[in-house]
């Protein structure tokens, strides 16, 4: 190796930047404080964004930070994945060795993905969720280091990124939440062209309010007179200052290269061309030096030492001396670790390789090839094979490129690098027709493409096809994101399979097919599960069969639950046990276990999931592990075991973060939330929703979080929090795949909206169009409060004017989905019995004994909410029917107790009002119920509690029966004007937003009793 070489810093002053340079010490100062901090740093090439990031170095360095850079490379468009952060933490692994280790404890191997020397990175299953469980690893990895010292962590050229980069980048982005950390990002601003594949990433960064951008302009002329006085030593000449500073345009790097030419004589002899600017000090250097910079240049962003000399076939003291000469002139670098070169300037790089002749460059392409086949060793192991692939491909040698390519595909799958998986595989594609057929003959039929047949069902072994190709590249780009490509790819197949006999194949790719149109918004994906069922139908069992079947077992269960999805699932785990796919049969009986409860069995179904979850967690089978996190608390739930649910749940939110599961982890704390809702612990749930929002990526888990908030708000009287929760679930689903479960619940909560605003045709609305589309069995949990709501809401409405028309409509519909649905569990007839109250009521028949029923039926199970509704329906019930009060005041303090410790806000004021009405006290400090003093006007005392005046009260009587503020103003003797200050004084006492809320509000709460008198009359 090269030992010391005295160079000069052709720009020893830092110049200019002092805004930027103060905006990244106060990111840093706030990431010591506690607050992570993010940072894209853009300019042009050459501008000063390296020398600026030095800087900061300095100033991190001096205030004990820890600074850790990695640089993308040029060839992560050939697959090499995760570059600058395997650089930046094999610096962190050597500056925090122990800190490291403690820090990564249990994660090891997963990690290891990303840092080999971690561990073994081929370990643990393959599947869908790996990438994302490998970036909120590395995020909780960065967080544990940052959590006590100051960690900063820099990745350089940004527009060289792999696509497995940009993503995890991104990740961090949305997702550090806590630590002393700072990550900054550069990138070239003049190579983002309109299509450029970081063009993306920069507008999603942009639209976070945590990153900061941060661009770097050209240097001003004084800028440039204080550069070349650094560099000088000396005040630039006048004349040479405008001479430079008209050619180099401010660019900061243009300026010392124009220097350190014209100093070294070339001042007369300037191109314009900017590339032969850049190689004017490369073409001053010995033959020797000029010879290893043009193989240093097409060898990579860096190139080990041990590979350079035998690539060069120098003697080993002529190619020290060569880079030597490059160091000295400050064209070559040695690398941060001592073991290899690189250009101080990519630009510089990329001129010198620019120039090589193309004979030239797949010479030097097939001798670095030839030397790393022979001797491996030289390059670090998990660069090995994508570094041969990138050489043999240049080389413009199929036969050796095409197996390198395809083992390169696999080592990127196998570090979740799916979208680098896909560009390699893509690149196999394309080398495919010009490799001999020996060669093909040779190569390894896929291993990880989701039970793809790759011998069409045929026993052995058998070789390699193109189709196999591109079943891998379309399970490779749907992991990686890019679902269009995947679709593609997709249909390409389909046309290549025309005329073959090939059903097994074929059905494979319309189930991939299937979850792709899913995924994509473009339908619901059934047909193509049918099409690929009918074309396995006849053939032996397979492992396509099964996945068949299990899609359309799940497909069933989110869609149409019931006898069938069930069979299905059935047919699912048995095809898997014949064929021996254990982790199909799994995902199968998961499935089978939540139809079965839902179909009322539910503790044959629930011990299912139970042992689902346990064999996977001794499997370590994480995507069943996730589902089964999700699936089971939810199960639990729609049963009515919430003490369990949440439990189960709390099972599932320690795997998922052990697991790195960010995004189920979310999903589960979701499901969490809504048992807590159950069970009355409402500011748990708010917690739990909290902590959710943290961890949700996916538009369907936003969506279930907006549905628990929106709960919530309702059951508080909080109408237009409820109102933005709801609009935000929907917009999170979307459309494109109705599911019970995305639908139901979000238009019973806009209906209750709706209702407790007076707004019943709007309600009935959302009831009539839901109905629709109807309620099987299977989706009790579902529908039950959703036909309770209904009748709530017609029971509500009776006798309030204008909402005759459509009551009987709408009751109907509501006795004919009920009589469809069997209560088989407890909560579900504790539903039941209250719908059947409900309907009573909202026919004018108080039947205490009905609401005397659903009281005992929730009294049994875990609703404290749901309880107190029905115990304030029957204390009505009693009192419209003439029952002492003190049977009554038994349940109305029980509920008006329940209701205030909820915060059910709406609810305590109508219990408040109904025990003003029949003059029943709530404290339970009084004992018995007594009555309360007579009230001449018993009106004015159930008012009293929502804060308006004996006028007010007066007003609000009138509109309630629809008098317009001219008649209220005749009938009371003030002006129109006052009347219409009162109706608004009114509106913000009750915090509704017009008149009909008011009047509905006032029905409601059955304020007045008595009829107003028709206009004209005298009153008494």
């Amino acid at each position: 190796m090269l030992g010391p070489v005295e160079t000069r810093s052709v720009s020893p002053v830092f110049v200019g930047r002092t805004g930027e340079l103060t905006a990244l010490t106060q990111a840093l100062s706030r990431a010591t404080a506690g607050e992570p901090q993010a940072l894209l740093i853009g300019g042009e090439a050459g501008v000063g964004k390296t020398r600026l990031i030095e800087e900061l170095h300095a100033v991190a360095c001096a205030e004990s930070a820890v600074v850790a850079v990695g640089g993308c490379v040029e060839i992560g468009a050939d697959g090499l994945p995760f570059a600058p952060f395997s650089t930046a933490l094999r610096s962190l692994r050597r500056q925090l060795p122990d800190e490291l280790i403690a820090a990564s404890e249990g994660q090891q191997d997963e990690l290891a993905r990303i840092l080999p020397e971690l561990g073994q990175s081929d370990r643990g299953a393959l599947g869908e969720d790996g990438t994302a469980r490998l970036f909120e690893l590395t995020a909780r990895l960065l967080e544990r280091l940052a959590a006590d010292r100051t960690v900063v962590l820099v990745l350089e050229d940004l527009h060289w990124a792999d696509a497995s980069t940009r993503h995890l980048l991104a990740y961090l982005f949305r997702a550090l939440r806590r630590g002393r950390l700072v990550v900054i990002a550069t990138y070239r601003a003049d190579d983002i062209h309109r299509r450029h594949p970081l063009r993306p990433l920069l507008a999603e960064l942009d639209r976070l309010r945590s990153v900061r951008r941060i661009e770097l302009s050209r240097f001003t002329r004084a800028e440039v007179r204080r550069q070349l006085a650094g560099i000088l030593t000396a005040e630039p000449d006048p004349a040479l200052l405008d001479q430079i500073f008209e050619r180099s345009d401010g660019n900061a790097f243009f300026v010392e290269e124009l220097a350190c030419s014209m100093e070294a004589g070339s001042r007369t002899g300037l191109s314009d061309s900017l590339r032969d600017l850049l190689l004017v000090r490369v073409e001053t250097l010995p033959e020797d030096a000029q010879r290893v910079a043009r193989i240093v240049a097409e060898g990579g962003a860096t190139v080990e030492y041990p590979l350079l000399l035998a690539v060069a076939r120098l003697a080993e003291d002529d190619l020290i001396e060569a880079l030597r000469a490059a160091v000295g002139a400050n064209i070559l670098l040695p690398t941060a670790d001592g073991d290899g070169y690189r250009f101080r300037h990519s630009l510089v790089r990329e001129a010198v390789s620019d120039d090589l002749l193309p004979g030239e460059r797949s010479r030097l392409n097939r001798r670095y090839a030839q030397v790393l086949e022979a001797e491996p060793s030289l390059v670090r192991a998990d660069e090995r094979t994508t570094r041969l692939a990138g050489y043999w491909y240049n080389a413009h040698d199929a036969a050796k490129a095409l197996p390198v390519v395809l083992r390169a595909s696999v080592e990127a799958r196998r570090r979740y690098a799916h979208c680098e998986q896909l560009r390699l595989l893509e690149r196999a594609m394309e080398l495919w027709d010009d490799a001999p057929e020996d060669v093909r003959r040779t190569l390894r039929t896929p291993d990880d493409a989701e039970a793809y047949p790759p011998g069409g069902g045929d026993p052995g072994p058998t070789p390699l096809r193109y189709l196999d190709l591109m079943a891998e590249a379309t399970v490779a780009a749907r992991f990686g994101g890019d679902r269009e490509r995947a679709l593609a790819i997709s249909k390409k197949a389909m046309r290549v399979l025309d005329g073959e006999n090939d059903p097994l194949r074929a059905a494979w790719f319309w189930t991939q097919r299937s979850r792709l149109t899913q995924e994509l918004t473009r339908g619901d994906g059934r047909q193509e599960l049918a099409t690929a069922e009918e074309l396995v139908r006849g053939l032996p069992p397979s492992a396509v069969h099964a996945d068949i079947l299990v899609n359309i077992a799940s497909w069933g269960a989110v869609h149409r639950p019931g006898p069938e999805s069930l069979a299905a699932a059935e047919r699912a785990v048995r095809y898997a046990r014949l064929v021996g796919a254990e982790h199909i049969e799994l995902h199968a009986r998961l499935t089978r276990g939540w139809l079965a409860a839902d179909a009322g069995d539910a503790e044959g179904g629930i011990a299912e999931m139970y042992e689902v979850r346990d064999r996977a967690d001794e499997l370590g089978a994480v995507g069943i592990m996730g589902r089964a996190s999700i699936n089971l608390p939810s199960t639990l739930e729609s049963v009515g075991r919430s003490e369990e649910a949440v439990a189960a749940a709390d099972h599932g939110i320690l795997v998922c973060h052990q697991r790195g599961l960010a995004n189920m982890e979310a999903w589960v704390r979701a499901n969490q939330a809504q048992s807590l809702f159950s069970l009355g612990r409402w500011s748990e749930a708010d917690t739990v929703l909290d902590e959710a929002e943290g961890l949700a990526q996916s538009p369907t888990a936003r969506g279930l979080i907006a549905v628990r908030r929106a709960e919530l708000a309702l059951a508080r009287g909080e109408l237009d929090e409820a109102q933005s929760h709801v609009d935000l679930a929907r917009a999170s689903f979307g459309m494109h795949d109705p599911q019970p479960q995305h639908y139901v619940s979000p238009a019973r909560l806009a209906m209750g909206i709706a209702a407790q605003r007076g707004r019943t045709a709007e309600a009935r609305a959302e009831f009539e169009r839901i109905s629709a589309r109807g309620f099987p069995p299977g989706t009790q949990r579902y529908a039950l409060p959703m036909l309770c709501a209904a009748a709530a809401m017609e029971a509500d409405g009776l006798g309030l004017p204008g909402t005759d028309a459509g009551r009987a409509a709408t009751l109907a519909a509501v006795r004919t989905h009920a009589k469809r649905l069997p209560t088989l569990v407890p909560v579900w007839h504790a539903y039941g019995l209250m719908l059947e109250a409900e309907l009573a009521r909202a026919e004018g028949n108080t039947a205490p004994e009905l609401w005397a029923r659903a009281v005992a039926a929730f009294e049994a199970v875990e609703r404290p909410y749901e309880l107190a509704l029905v115990r304030h329906h029957w204390a009505a019930a009693l009192l419209d029917c003439h029952a002492d009060r003190t049977e009554a005041a038994g349940p109305l303090l029980q509920a008006h107790s329940e209701a205030t410790r909820l915060g059910a806000h709406f609810l305590a004021e109508r219990t408040a009002l109904l025990a003003g009405r029949a003059r029943i006290s709530l404290s339970p400090a009084s004992g018995a119920p007594t009555a309360a003093d007579p009230d001449p006007d018993p009106a004015r005392s159930l008012a009293r509690p929502l804060g308006l005046t004996p006028r007010e009260q007066d007003v609000l009587r009138l509109v309630a029966a629809g008098r317009s503020n001219r008649r209220i103003a005749e009938e009371l003797y003030i002006s129109p004007k006052t009347a219409s200050v009162h109706v608004s004084n009114i509106l913000a006492k009750l915090g509704v937003s017009g008149r009909t809320e008011a009047a509905a509000l006032a029905h409601r709460l059955h304020l007045f009793p008595d009829p107003v008198e028709p206009v004209g009359q005298p009153r008494a």
